[in-house]
C-alpha cells in the first residue's frame, strides 16, 4: 500500500512540475511579447530642448507618438509621428549607438535626451526588435539614460511590478522575521 502511495505522489509531483514549467515558459514569452508590444507615446519637449515621455500606452495598433513642442510663438504645438517616422529615427540613433556617438550611451547628462534617443530608449523593442532592445539594455549607460526620459505612469508601474515579483518568494511575518511557505501539508486521510 505504501508503494502505491509513493508512486501516486511521484506521479502527482511530476505532473505538477510539468504544469509549473509550462506556466513559467508562458510567462516569460508573455514578458517578451509585452516588451515588444507597440506603443502610443506622448513626448514633451523640455525647456532645455530635450524630450521626455509623459504618457506611454501599450496598443494593438501601430506604434505612434504625439510630439509636444514649444513653437517660436511660445505656444505648445502638437504633431503626430507615425510608426515609420519613429522607426527611421530609432534606426538612425541605433547606428550612432553602434558608432559610440549616441547620447543614449554617454555617461551622465541631465534630464531628457534628443527626440531620436528618447524614442529609441522607450520603444526599441517594438520598433527594432527584442534582440536590439536586449543588447541596448546590457549597456549600463543606456539603462541609466533611458530611465531619465520616461516619466509615464505606465513605466513606473511596470518597474514596480517587476520588483514586487522578485520579492514575493519571501514573506515577512507579523513579528518581523521572514518565512517561506512549506510544500508539505498535514493530512488526516488514510492511516
Amino acid at each position: 500500500m505504501s508503494y502505491i502511495r509513493s508512486l501516486a505522489n511521484g506521479v502527482m509531483l511530476g505532473s505538477m512540475s510539468v504544469v509549473v514549467a509550462t506556466l513559467t515558459g508562458c510567462s516569460s514569452s508573455q514578458q517578451e511579447q509585452q516588451q515588444a508590444q507597440n506603443k502610443f507615446l506622448v513626448i514633451e519637449q523640455l525647456t532645455n530642448g530635450k524630450y521626455v515621455v509623459v504618457e506611454e500606452i501599450p496598443t494593438t495598433g501601430p506604434s505612434r507618438a504625439i510630439i509636444r513642442e514649444k513653437g517660436p510663438d511660445g505656444q505648445i504645438h502638437e504633431r503626430v509621428m507615425t510608426e515609420e517616422e519613429m522607426k527611421k529615427l530609432a534606426e538612425q540613433e541605433y547606428q550612432k549607438v553602434q558608432n559610440g556617438t549616441s547620447e543614449t550611451v554617454q555617461p551622465g547628462g541631465g534630464e531628457g535626451m534628443g527626440l531620436a534617443g528618447t524614442i529609441l530608449a522607450v520603444a526599441a523593442g517594438s520598433l527594432l526588435g527584442n534582440m536590439v532592445a536586449n543588447s541596448l539594455m546590457n549597456n549600463a549607460n543606456f539603462r541609466q539614460r533611458a530611465s531619465t526620459v520616461n516619466r509615464s505612469a505606465y513605466s513606473r508601474s511596470a518597474s514596480r511590478s517587476g520588483m514586487s515579483k522578485r520579492s514575493s518568494s519571501t514573506r515577512r511575518s507579523f513579528f518581523g522575521g521572514s518565512s517561506r511557505s512549506s510544500s508539505y501539508g498535514r493530512s488526516s486521510f488514510g492511516g
